[in-house]
Formats: C-alpha cells, structure tokens, sequence
C-alpha cells in the first residue's frame, strides 16, 4: 500500500527548498502513483487520493512561486522619473513647448496688479476652517458655509475640526492683514493679491470644474470707500482687456463684506449688440465677480481697528476671464491635456 501522507510530505519538502517548484510535478514518484491506478482494487479511492496529492501540491507551489519572485524582483522606487537601469528617454525638444494659459495669464494679472502697488501672495491647498472660515465672518452653523460645498479631509485640526480644501483664495486674508499690518503705522496701504488653485465638489460640465483658479484683492488703508473699489476692478480689466469697458455693481451678500457687490461689465465681444453672442448672451453685461468693502469683523480678526481703516476686497475666477478673453467655450480644456487646445497659446 502507498503512504500517501509520508509521500506528501517528502514532496512538499522538495517544493520548499526548490528554485524550480513545479518541477516537482514531474517527479517519478508521481508518475508511479497513476501508473498504479489501473492495478488498483478500489480504483476511485486511490485516484482521488493521488489528485488530493496533486492539488496539495499545486498550492504549495503557487506559494513558493510568489515568494521567489518577491526574492527576485528588484526595489522600485515609485518617485524616479524613469527605470535606473533603463536609458534616458528621448524627450520632446523644449522648442516645441509652451507655457499652459492659465500659468501665462495669472502672470500677465500679477503684472498688471503689482504695476499699481500690490503684492502676490500664494494661497494655499489644505487649510483650517478658522482661516477659510471663521476669521472671514463664518461662525460656526452660518448658512453660507454650506454654500462653497468644500471638500473634507479626515485630518484635523488643533480644534477636532477637519481640514479642508480651500473652496476661495480669501482663506489669505487674514494671513495677508497680519503679515503687512505695520504698513498702516508707517502710513501706507495694505495692498496684495492672492491668484492660486481653489477647490469645490462641483458637477462637472462646460462652466464648472471641482479644481480651478481665484484672484484674491485686498486693499486696506485709512479713508478707503467703495469708489476706489470700482475704479480698481475698471482699470485691471480694462488693461487685461485691452479696451474702454463700461462696469456696474449691483449690491448682494457675503458675509466677508458689508456692502457687498455683484461687478459687471460690458461684454468685451459685442457690447451687447450681438443677441447670439456666447459671452453675453446678448444681454451685453457679464457678471464677473463678487467685491465689496471688508466686513468690520474681518478686520477685527486681523488686529485691524475697522474705527481706524477700511478696506476692500474682491475674488475673481481665472478661468473665466481667460474664457472670455479668448472665447474659449468649455472650462474643461484647460485641465484636458490635449495639445490641439494647447498650442492654441
């Protein structure tokens, strides 16, 4: 009689200590066990005992397959631009590259803007919800905080509360008070802007995008008034524009601000002239951006005397002002990749 058991054990031995594991389902011992089965009194017993054998078999290989390999496969590491061992790729010539649109026109904004006296400052990607927030006139269980529909993160915050994704580049404004509050004692204006990435879980189609591109404004001096505001926003776009534009502000709520403002201006394509025009709709108006002088509580939060100074404040999406510059009609090109679109610019 065959002793299945010792048999099996001496073979799943070989399997283990073998650089070649499925030969072992070659071994002879194996071929003697079905040449067996014919002679066999109870046939159906010994065949499946030699095909319990087998599959016993078949699993300890796979096992000792998975580990060879884990032995032979060298480290990768993931951060390298290419394979170490393999020869540098032929990369496309830098002549034939360009600088993507919005890279090249939050430029030409900075320009215009720091040519009046602002500074850039950069936003940023994760932030707290004092700053996105609470020191932007937010208290906990305000409505509008609903508004931005942000995304979470399962990191907190000193308080228990999640970080989030900035949903607007104004999560700086209170940094940006802090950080040139000396300019007012010296009798100058805190005067920057904020253009970088914004977040918010938004349904995607021709006009929206869950990631695209702010400019935050903020000017806070003594004697600082509404006019000033408007007359602002009318010379950057007028410059960004290239042309005389015709603006107006209709008033509206955000809880940063007080008054606070809807900017408009007049259709740079068509003046309202045109009833198909796919800036306007032939309305010759666009609402633009949101504005308004900042709110007495913002201040505060800032260490500013709001008795003392006032200040204005507007946020403005790159992205339209590009598509309207150039007529672009889906926002989604921008992130495509698709170098049609791109060797447009």
């Amino acid at each position: 009689m065959t002793d299945f058991a010792a048999l099996e054990t001496e073979l799943l031995a070989r399997v283990e200590t073998s650089d070649q594991p499925r030969s072992v389902l070659r071994a002879p011992e194996l071929k003697q066990l079905y040449a067996q089965i014919r002679d066999a009194d109870d046939k159906a017993a010994f065949g499946a005992s030699v095909n319990q054998l087998k599959q016993s078999l078949e699993s300890a290989i796979t096992v000792r397959e998975d580990m060879l390999a884990q032995l032979d496969r060298a480290p990768i590491d993931v951060t390298a631009p290419m394979d170490v061992n393999a020869p540098l790729p032929q990369l496309a010539p830098a002549a034939r590259g360009s600088i993507h649109p919005i890279s090249r026109e939050i430029a030409y904004i900075v320009d215009i803007f720091q040519r009046m006296g602002y500074v850039a400052e950069s936003s940023r990607e994760i932030d707290d919800q004092y700053h996105v927030f609470e020191s932007l006139n937010f208290p906990k269980g305000h409505p509008a905080r609903d508004d931005y529909d942000t995304f979470m993160t399962v990191e907190q915050d000193a308080d228990g509360e999640p970080l989030i994704a900035p949903a607007h580049t104004s999560t700086m404004q209170n940094r940006v008070m802090k950080k040139y509050r000396d300019s007012l004692d010296h009798g100058e204006a805190i005067a920057a802007i904020v253009p970088d990435r914004v977040f918010r879980n938004e349904d995607l189609d021709a006009r929206h995008e869950h990631t695209f591109y702010q400019v935050e404004g903020i000017y806070v001096a003594r004697g600082v008034h509404a006019g000033m505001l408007i007359a602002t926003l009318q010379t950057f776009l007028e410059e960004y524009y290239g042309q005389k534009l015709d603006v107006r502000v209709n008033p509206f709520y955000f809880p940063f601000t007080e008054p606070s403002f809807e900017f408009a201006l007049s259709c740079p394509f068509c003046a309202g002239e045109n009833d198909s025009c796919k800036v306007c709709s032939g309305e010759g108006w666009v609402e633009l951006l949101g504005c308004g002088m900042i709110h007495p509580n913002v201040l505060r939060a800032a260490d500013i005397d709001p008795t003392e100074y006032t200040g204005f404040a507007f946020g403005c999406g790159i992205d339209r002002l590009i598509m309207m510059k150039h007529q672009i009609e889906d926002v989604r090109h921008f992130e495509s990749a698709k170098l049609d679109f791109l060797r447009q610019f």
